[in-house]
């Protein structure tokens, strides 16, 4: 058994056929289909059993489809360790964000760029629970999110809070015009659009428990996982929302009056999560340097 048989058991457990797995691997059905068959009477063990067209892994394939997944996984990691070694900071550095804390993004990739102009960057954005997928599936390395996350999985560079406004159309008549605050209480009847993750909580949940702890259930109108397309609803004059302060800072919208909530005992948390137990690159160490400078954070 060595490292190309596991690379191709995986690629056949992941995509549950041959076939798809030899295109993936750019490589012709037969030979991969004799791997998979060397492999089983290697170890003299039934890894897959056929179900419709698909394949699907026995218990014995569970077991070295678990192992194998480390064993690739320190492998690439030995590879950019040593690779950066000898290189320094510079390849391709993948990062994700949330679109509603996207504003604290550009200016640290900026001075990382300044001090290491051999790096680039890959850009994935999408909510929490995207993005938290999309780093245990090693497709990016760091997270810009709001919180909550799962702290067993991910490990956490907290930023600092702050306070979620109110966001409304200005040719509504709703408020006098000259108030720049509102309590709670005065949201009662009030149509609101709410980012929503696409599966997990997070804002949405935080937002309708602090009304309830107002003693009114919110008259949401519209749930949706993208800050920019409520913002967008928002200047046309569909309804209003609640986000974090600093999501206004990523767009630019006409048409829309920002109130402070007054009596709101929440906060959007934010921070920078990565896989638990993952080796991060050299560039992915020096931008959490630069939060870590920009943002010290004080519990």
């Amino acid at each position: 058994m060595d490292i190309k048989q596991l690379r191709y058991f995986c690629a056949v457990a992941d995509e549950g056929q041959i076939t798809k797995a030899a295109n993936k691997l750019h490589m012709a059905q037969p030979p991969l289909s004799q791997q998979i068959k060397n492999l089983q009477e290697d170890l003299n063990a039934k890894l897959f059993e056929r179900h419709g067209r698909s394949l699907q892994l026995t218990t014995s394939g569970k077991v070295l489809y678990k192992n194998a997944k480390k064993i690739l996984q320190e492998m690439e990691e030995t590879i950019i360790e040593v690779q950066e070694t000898e290189e320094g900071i510079r390849g391709v550095l993948c990062i994700g964000s949330n679109k509603s804390c996207f504003s604290y993004l550009p200016e640290q990739l900026k001075q990382l760029r300044y001090k290491h102009p051999d790096i680039s960057f890959l850009l994935r954005e999408g909510d929490t629970s995207f993005l938290s997928d999309s780093l245990t599936h090693r497709e990016i390395e760091l997270a810009l999110v709001r919180l909550p996350v799962d702290l067993q999985e991910f490990s956490i560079l907290r930023l600092p809070s702050e306070p979620y406004v109110l966001i409304l159309p200005e040719e509504w008549s709703s408020f006098d015009p000259n108030i720049h605050s509102v309590s709670m209480n005065e949201l009662k009847n009030i149509p609101l659009m709410l980012l929503h993750r696409l599966s997990g909580a997070g804002q949405f949940e935080l937002v309708v428990n602090e009304c309830r702890s107002h003693g009114f259930e919110p008259n949401i109108i519209c749930e949706c996982p993208d800050a920019s397309m409520l913002l967008s609803l928002a200047s046309a004059g569909v309804g209003a929302t609640i986000v974090p302060k600093s999501t206004l800072q990523g767009f630019r919208y006409g048409n829309l009056r920002i109130l402070e909530l007054e009596d709101a005992k929440i906060l959007a948390e934010l921070g920078i999560i990565w896989k638990r137990d993952h080796y991060l690159t050299k560039g992915a160490k020096r931008l959490l340097d630069l939060f870590k400078e920009a943002y010290p954070y004080k519990l």
